[in-house]
């Protein structure tokens, strides 16, 4: 059974600024799954369940996909579930898919990622915690009284959520430490990293500028009328000169990765319609493309960054294909120096014979198929929603560049990765979705 991306649309992804941004995570997903629905009206009233993605469910929607279904007016009968697997929360939503309609379980969901980690919630620290519970536990009033005496300022100091997220527990290491792990690991300089980040901002401002991403970002409006109507981290100023200035967020003072150089911490949203091969022949649908295979592997996490490589290779085992083969590639961007040591992982002799099972070195990627227009670095990494961006993308750039065969893959906190084969759909309906087109035609 063939399964079809249909559709989908994005928020533009808004950078955080210190401070609670106007949308929560069920606020983007609804306002950008009603402009889709709207698109789409027959095949909205024929969804059979919503998955969304989502990294950091706030307190106030546990189960955001059901409650942005409620909210999007798909009815009280309408299930939805919410996935969580880090970074690869968006793509798991569109490989449930993917496998439930490629077993004949269903015939059409709707799928996406949400978060809003502007939104992420500050927390006790250890201090304040124990000092509450001494409190509420006293007995009597002089326990309580002398529980109280003991309370310092030093416990109003938060701990911040997104942070305490991004931070490995298994290994104690941040996700910008991963990235200074893989570094030095495969000799990245500092300004090879610069310089990919500037690339990514020049091509992001190339893409906003050409209108190449009109078609799958809608604006957002805000409680006071406020419109946001483009990704807005995006720098096309950058300048390896002027990011060569920044100090290391991690490994201070010999550390190389900076702010400059990683993905920015964003809110957005992102859906898809996923269909069968049958349900777009009755309905003469024009998809985007095919989701040909996905792959998910795992790793030590403190290499989390080399997920794509172990999930992306089996795929392109399994379907006889190479590097050269694949006409677009979308590799998230975690940090730069992730993204570089995927590509020297893949060109290495000794790590695609011992780690990958190769005979030799998969190959070089070659870096105008890759992120093409741009990627986290400058557009920014809402967890929960990046993989089900990539993918939209993906498909999007190769109906734009007439191209056919494409990979959507993402490194994800915790070590593992994500990975998925496209391929576009560029004559419309299948010749048999004509026949059945005529057929009906001639019928009625």
């Amino acid at each position: 059974m063939k399964v079809y991306v249909v559709d989908g649309n994005r928020t533009p992804f808004l950078k955080a600024r210190g401070k609670p941004g106007p949308f929560t995570a069920v606020d983007l997903a609804v306002q950008a799954g009603r402009v889709l629905m709207m698109r789409h009206p027959d095949i909205a009233s024929e969804i059979e369940e919503v998955i969304l993605g989502c990294g950091s469910p706030g307190a106030e929607a546990t189960n955001p996909a059901r409650v942005a279904a409620l909210r999007m007016g798909l009815g009280k009968d309408m299930p939805g579930w919410t996935v969580q697997r880090n970074c690869g929360s968006g793509m798991q939503s569109v490989d449930s898919a993917f496998r439930y309609i490629r077993a004949g379980d269903y015939d059409c969901l709707l799928v996406g990622g949400t978060e809003s980690l502007s939104h992420a919630p500050l927390l006790l620290n250890d201090d304040a915690v124990d000092w509450f519970a001494d409190v509420n536990t006293s007995k009597s009033l002089l326990g309580r009284l002398e529980a109280m005496s003991k309370f310092r300022f030093s416990m109003l100091e938060p701990v911040i959520g997104v942070e305490k997220g991004l931070t490995d527990t298994v290994v104690d290491l941040g996700m910008g430490q991963t990235a200074e792990i893989l570094r030095y690991e495969w000799g990245i300089s500092r300004e090879e990293a610069d310089a990919y980040a500037v690339e990514s901002h020049h091509r992001l401002a190339k893409a906003q500028e050409e209108g190449w991403l009109d078609s799958e970002v809608d604006p957002v409006f805000s409680e006071d009328g406020e419109v946001f109507e483009k990704d807005d981290g995006v720098r096309p100023n950058s300048t390896v000169e002027k990011l060569s200035t920044l100090k290391p967020v991690f490994e201070r003072p010999y550390g190389h990765v900076t702010a400059g150089n990683s993905s920015q911490v964003t809110d957005g949203a992102c859906w898809m319609i996923v269909a069968s091969e049958r349900f777009v022949e009755k309905h003469g649908l024009k998809p985007l493309g095919e989701i040909k295979d996905s792959e998910w592997a795992a790793l030590s996490p403190a290499r989390m960054g080399l997920g794509p490589v172990h999930s992306v290779t089996p795929i392109l085992k399994r379907n006889a294909l190479g590097v050269s083969d694949i006409d677009l590639w979308e590799l998230n961007e975690a940090f730069a120096h992730q993204v570089l040591a995927c590509l020297r992982a893949w060109e290495d002799d000794t790590f695609c014979k011992q780690e990958l099972g190769l005979d030799s070195a998969l190959g070089a990627i070659d870096r105008e198929k890759l992120n093409v227009d741009g990627g986290a670095i400058s557009l920014g990494h809402p967890v929960g929603t990046s993989g089900a961006r990539i993918v939209l993308h993906a498909l999007n750039a190769m109906q734009r560049l007439g191209t056919e065969t494409g990979i959507a893959t993402e490194c994800i906190g915790g070590g593992q990765g994500g990975g998925m084969l496209l391929e576009a759909v560029t004559g419309g309906v299948t010749q048999k979705s004509a026949t059945a087109q005529t057929e009906q035609t001639e019928t009625a």
